[in-house]
């Protein structure tokens, strides 16, 4: 996922808040993306789920926080 910047910083987020430590998933979120573990492509798809959210029609609710 090297070419889209945005959606890869989302799944580190969701990975990193997800996974925190090593109990929880066994490697860091470069190697779970080497290698393609089951816990980075959770926190991928999770990320391709936000942005719909994230993007959907900012003029019916300009601001949540």
């Amino acid at each position: 996922m090297q070419h889209d910047l945005c959606l890869r910083a989302a799944a580190r987020a969701i990975y990193d808040a997800c996974f925190p430590t090593e109990e929880l998933a066994p490697v860091g979120f470069d190697d779970a993306e080497r290698y393609g573990t089951i816990h980075y492509r959770r926190a991928v798809e999770a990320a391709q789920k936000a942005r719909m959210h994230l993007q959907y029609d900012r003029e019916m609710q300009p601001s949540l926080f």
